[in-house]
């Protein structure tokens, strides 16, 4: 096992352990710090993603976004392709599948141009204090913020527990710009 897989499983364990109460009061605090980041008012378009279970909630995020008048954005995964595009999304509860995992993938949506996105609030299995990224290895987020056309602020969004001194990286890893927690916002410093 490599050290992203000993890493990944850690911070499942660690996720796992946290109560149901726990997790909807550290992702409500989380919504409220990045709902006050200057990037969030000054964005129009955002993607962000569909939490899954031990995943901070993005759903109270979502809907504070839409009676602001933000255009919403989620990935929609292509697993043939290997491959991921932002889709409009207008509600929680139509046009979204669960699959395999719990993952909930849009079915319908119109997509977004990236040139279009703002801000992209992005999931990670852990980030580090540079702005490193350890995703869930699929490599989709990386693959997408490889796009040239992206000019969105990346920002990672998890529990503070899933913040770690260091995250194990390869050369196609790509950073965030920003992280919020529900303990605080840090921003990262351009290489």
């Amino acid at each position: 096992m490599d050290d992203k897989q000993q890493l990944r499983q850690q911070i499942r364990t660690q996720l796992g352990r946290m109560t149901e109460e726990q997790r909807i009061d550290k992702s409500q605090k989380a919504c409220k710090l990045l709902i006050e980041t200057p990037q969030f008012h000054s964005a129009n378009t955002i993607m962000t993603f569909l939490s899954l279970p031990h995943e901070v909630d993005t759903a109270n995020f979502i809907l504070f976004s839409w009676q602001h008048s933000k255009t919403i954005a989620v990935p929609k995964i292509s697993w043939q392709q290997r491959h991921m595009i932002a889709v409009e999304i207008t509600s929680l509860e139509t046009g979204i599948a669960t699959e395999a995992g719990g993952l909930r993938n849009p079915v319908t949506g119109t997509p977004v141009l990236l040139e279009d996105i703002d801000l992209i609030v992005t999931p990670g299995m852990a980030f580090d204090i540079k702005g490193n990224r350890l995703g869930r290895g699929g490599s989709y987020y990386d693959r997408f913020f490889s796009n040239e056309k992206l000019r969105a602020i990346k920002c990672g969004f998890s529990f503070s527990e899933q913040l770690l001194d260091s995250v194990p990286i390869t050369e196609h890893d790509r950073p965030v710009d920003m992280l919020v927690t529900d303990e605080g916002v840090t921003y990262f410093k351009k290489k």
